[in-house]
């Protein structure tokens, strides 16, 4: 297996970081609870992936492998609270209103995206490209938070150090804060 090639993404990277969004998390349950329709789905994630993708890379850190086989979008720690939360009271406010009330007011990395294309699963590229997100995180000597939707990822996660910290839910969908501590280099 060859060493994956790890980039920090730029402007230019957006068609790949957007068409590796939709295609993994087609049928992910927190992005169908966000929008559920199918013959909208292509077009809605793409603008979301887009509208995720947009801020972090200005502020580098956004991180791709092999070209955009997997992406990693983070947020650091000066933004890491993402402001205040939608007003909103559709799903996506409602999510981010609860995933926002369970996230820490002190500094911490924040994953915001991990996504691997479907065709590049099973090369723990989404793995490797986290950890870029995780060194930065260690290096600032700072904790790590995500939250997941799907029960699946909750042990991708712990097995780099995560481990749940709230157990949530936004209307029937489950939540969990997930938090990892600096590792000491």
């Amino acid at each position: 297996m060859t060493t994956p090639r790890i980039t920090l993404a730029t402007p230019a990277d957006r068609p790949a970081a957007v068409a590796t969004f939709v295609a993994a998390f087609e049928s992910d349950p927190a992005i169908r609870y966000f929008l559920p329709s199918p013959s909208t789905y292509e077009s809605e994630a793409s603008a979301l992936a887009a509208s995720l993708f947009d801020p972090r890379v200005t502020r580098g850190t956004v991180w791709l492998a092999d070209g955009g086989a997997a992406v990693a979008m983070w947020d650091g720690p000066a933004t890491a609270r993402h402001g205040e939360p939608p007003a909103t009271d559709d799903r996506w406010g409602r999510y981010q209103s609860t995933v926002h009330a369970a996230l820490p007011a002190f500094p911490h990395w924040y994953l915001g995206v991990l996504a691997t294309d479907p065709a590049a699963r099973g090369r723990r590229l989404g793995r490797t490209v986290m950890a870029e997100g995780l060194a930065r995180a260690d290096a600032d000597g700072l904790p790590s938070y995500l939250e997941t939707s799907n029960p699946a990822n909750v042990e991708v996660y712990r097995s780099v150090g995560f481990e749940v910290e709230h157990d949530l839910r936004v209307d029937d969908l489950p939540v969990w804060i997930m938090s990892r501590p600096p590792t000491p280099s």
